[in-house]
């Protein structure tokens, strides 16, 4: 029975709304563990004074440098002691969840049963790093803990200057938008990297995440180092029978207002079904007897939205595969920036077309490694250096699709483009 729990009126507010509450659940954990009484303590102690009291320090397991994150207890009495004696350490281990964070229920159980044996029972499934935290543990748990979640199978995820903890959507397991296995591209690539994930070696951290479409579930283009976001370049698939389905439900009023109007780039019109074009880039689905909706393929920017709203009427293309960029994070320290695009198209499917994408992640981190200032990200390095000479680090040929804004700049003339690509592939066939 653990002891009486500290008053915590602070806290006690935060179950008072229509939410659930977390600190419902650490009372609950504290029922039988003076370790979480004392944590509330000090939790309450934080909420009244406005400051945080744990400082980081070294503790890890044997053969790794990263995965867990130190906490000690920096709030003391007035002899000096600390203030609440059974909760002075709560460090954290960072667990890498499977490609999809596929589970099933005996494998959830048997985490709650190994972090309630060692740990504070309290878990997070997932992290903004993607990790599952397996949240307070004293130092002499934290190995403990470790061996029997490793012989589950499982591994630590990344800390530090390191290669991080990558995610990935659920993807092609199920969802129909899906344009790559990104489970299999996911393992391929982080296998790659487990040294650099254990050991931290890097200037600062470097994350990979994979979408599996243009909806991006991964925020990946806001926050990955490198994404790996799925893409198609032909046409876009259709299906009248679905497409009339969709009509019979939702009528001309949704389809112009949730549809057409909506599309960034007005590749979308309604006409009458005779007057639609035939073409390369134009495809087209009947949404009635006698209207259809013409899409001009080329003018199209994979934004997802019309797919949403008809799902299965409307699809990703047939040649699939997945567009790749570098340099997304959110709150640097020269603001906020999103990935530029490095390779606009990469197939996905064969061993050859993943080990690809592979040599591109070691060759990008690589020349990271090597250029970045300490706590840089990728991102802020592009900026310093300049895009051509990240480009030229790692390889990479100039493209049109890496200017930020070809769309609304007025400055990037096209004229002659057609000549030099011409040019350039006939020097690659001569080669």
């Amino acid at each position: 029975m653990a002891k009486k729990l500290h008053d915590t009126p602070n806290l006690d507010q935060l179950e008072s709304g229509p939410w659930p509450s977390f600190v419902t659940g650490l009372k609950e954990l504290a029922k039988e563990r003076d370790y979480v009484v004392d944590l509330l303590g000090q939790l309450e102690t934080s909420y009244q004074t406005r400051k945080g009291y744990w400082k980081g320090g070294t503790v890890g397991v044997f053969g790794y440098g990263g995965g867990v994150i130190p906490r000690f207890t920096e709030l003391k009495d007035e002899s000096g002691q600390a203030k609440f004696k059974d909760c002075t350490e709560f460090h954290t281990l960072r667990v890498m969840p499977p490609p999809g964070m596929h589970y099933d229920t005996g494998t959830l159980r048997q985490f709650c049963d190994i972090w309630e044996k060692h740990g504070s029972g309290l878990i997070a499934f997932h992290g903004q790093s993607g990790d599952i935290m397996f949240q307070g543990a004293k130092t002499e748990n934290v190995q403990k803990a470790f061996d029997e979640i490793n012989e589950m199978g499982f591994d630590l995820g990344g800390a530090g200057p390191a290669v991080r903890t990558a995610m990935s959507c659920v993807g092609a397991a199920r969802c129909e938008q899906s344009c790559y296995n990104e489970g299999q591209v996911h393992r391929a690539v982080i296998n790659t990297f487990l040294d650099d994930i254990h050991r931290p070696s890097l200037p600062y951290k470097f994350k990979f995440k994979f979408s599996g479409c243009p909806n991006d579930c991964m925020n990946s283009v806001q926050r990955a180092d490198m994404a790996v976001i799925g893409t198609w370049r032909d046409n876009m698939q259709t299906d009248d029978e679905l497409a009339k389905k969709w009509f019979a439900k939702h009528g001309l009023d949704e389809l112009v207002n949730d549809v057409v109007s909506m599309c960034p780039t007005r590749a979308i019109r309604l006409k009458n079904s005779a007057d639609v074009k035939a073409g390369d880039k134009i495809s087209s689905v009947a949404v009635n007897d006698t209207q259809s909706l013409e899409i001009n393929n080329g003018d199209c920017v994979r934004c997802m939205h019309c797919i949403n709203v008809m799902t299965g009427a409307l699809a990703p293309g047939n040649d699939k595969g997945a567009t790749i960029l570098v340099g997304g994070k959110s709150h640097l320290k020269i603001g906020g920036l999103l990935g530029t695009v490095i390779v606009p198209f990469m197939k996905l499917e064969s061993e050859e077309d993943i080990e690809e994408l592979v040599t591109l992640a070691q060759d990008t981190i690589d020349f990271f490694a090597e250029n970045a200032l300490e706590h840089e990200r990728t991102g802020e390095m592009i900026e310093r250096i300049g895009l051509v000479n990240f480009l030229e680090g790692i390889g990479r040929e100039v493209d049109a699709n890496m200017v930020a804004t070809p769309r609304t700049n007025p400055y990037v003339r096209t004229d002659g483009w057609e000549d030099e690509v011409a040019k350039i592939n006939a020097k690659k066939q001569a080669a």
